[in-house]
């Protein structure tokens, strides 16, 4: 696994140029990419310029973390269609850089579909994305929303959890499809580390995680007030980050909290925060000391060399 910064999902205005440099100051393991930049460059320079800016990227020791799918899975039928014919010529832009996964949401509820109508859109919607995606050797990343305050918001909840979104996932039979694990999610959805059993790395295409707020009760939590990881405690990080280890997962993990304070504050404290509470994450060790409880030891990890987002609410 490794670090990423994420300027978008932390609410920070940084350029590409900007974030790439700040990663690299505050030991970030990877970025997430911009594809506004790459257009940029293909502007200038063709795609051989977005195919160097990734190779100047990688040399840096830095990898690239998720890109946002740019078509919305429940979009009107005519927008879809347009989305869709317009997909390929994006998707270039990011295998030129060398970006290898981008991903979305699901919207939880639907006010007029019902479960099953929902289901059939989303499974042949997925299927055709994802016979895209493969095509330029991308993976999709799925993400489901957990809290109880958003997806009972209308009339017919809709896939929320991550039993449901691996059988949508299986549902169209496409082998580039992953879920996106987001903390924050999962404890909404009352799931534990044992949900996560049997996960393999390739059913893992990116990790969010974040801490919930200790006055509210699981189905009281609000999707976009959250807490930094740790801050808290209510939410069980070292369960959750050692279930995902035992899948095997390397990729990125990235915090996104929906805090405004963030662009508040100097940028080189907040990523110099980030960063550490990521680390902690990621090279926590859990040391079983009987049924009663466990101790946490762990070691900052030297990093080597390297070999999207969607909107709120979500």
């Amino acid at each position: 696994m490794f670090s990423c910064l994420s300027p978008g999902a932390l609410g920070l205005p940084l350029d590409h140029t900007a974030a790439i440099d700040l990663a690299l100051a505050h030991g970030f393991g990877g970025v997430d990419p911009d594809p506004e930049h790459f257009r940029t460059l293909l502007a200038d320079g063709g795609l051989e310029a977005v195919s160097a800016h990734g190779d100047a990227v990688r040399a840096k020791g830095l990898q690239w973390g998720m890109a946002g799918l740019p078509i919305a899975l429940d979009s009107p039928a005519e927008e879809f269609r347009a989305a869709l014919e317009s997909l390929p010529d994006a998707l270039e832009l990011l295998t030129a850089a060398g970006v290898t996964a981008v991903g979305t949401w699901i919207r939880p509820m639907h006010q007029t579909l019902d479960h099953a109508a929902n289901w059939r859109l989303h499974a042949g919607r997925l299927s055709l994305v994802s016979e895209i995606l493969a095509d330029h050797g991308l993976r999709l990343g799925l993400e489901y929303i957990g809290p109880k305050t958003f997806w009972s918001t209308e009339r017919h909840p809709f896939v929320h959890d991550i039993t449901d979104a691996r059988a949508l996932i299986a549902e169209t039979g496409a082998s580039n499809i992953g879920v996106i694990l987001d903390s924050y999610h999962w404890y909404t959805a009352g799931e534990t580390p044992e949900d996560l059993t049997g996960l393999a790395a390739s059913d893992i295409v990116s990790v969010d995680i974040n801490d919930a707020r200790p006055d509210r009760a699981r189905d009281e939590q609000m999707d976009l007030d959250r807490r930094l990881p740790y801050d808290t405690g209510v939410i069980d990080l070292d369960g959750f980050m050692g279930a995902i280890r035992a899948a095997g997962y390397t990729g990125p993990v990235k915090v996104e909290p929906f805090m405004k304070s963030l662009a508040e504050q100097p940028v080189d404290e907040v990523l110099a925060d980030i960063s550490s509470r990521l680390d902690r994450a990621i090279t926590r060790r859990l040391t079983r000391t009987g049924p009663a409880g466990a101790a946490a030891t762990g070691t900052r990890r030297t990093r080597g060399a390297a070999p999207g987002r969607r909107s709120p609410p979500g």
